[in-house]
């Protein structure tokens, strides 16, 4: 099964080109695990649509999807995400994670 992971971190003030700086160092590594169908973050974008939520200066919104939950979890405790993780530690303020299925084939 195909998951999808939607993971909203949110960030110290004025830490998210900094954090950035560090994600984009990660994303090789992470795309070349078994299982990686695709790992990128984004940030909002400002638009004229009227039903967009209002624009977060301090989030970064991370896009996944892995062949298996199996595959997620080896990601989860990959040397390079223990790594990354206490060199970002200082800028995240929180984060949720949103493990997903698809509903509709």
């Amino acid at each position: 099964m195909v998951v999808s992971v939607v993971c909203v971190i949110e960030l110290n003030p004025g830490c998210r080109e900094a954090f950035l700086n560090e994600f984009a160092q990660i994303v090789p590594a992470v795309r070349a695990e078994d299982g990686c169908l695709d790992y990128r973050p984004t940030i909002d974008t400002e638009t004229d649509i009227d039903r967009q939520a209002p624009m977060r200066d301090n989030s970064v919104t991370v896009i996944e999807r892995w062949e298996s939950i199996d595959a997620l979890k080896a990601h989860l405790v990959a040397p390079h995400m223990l790594t990354y993780r206490e060199k970002i530690k200082d800028y995240v303020a929180g984060a949720s994670l949103h493990i997903l299925e698809d509903a509709v084939e």
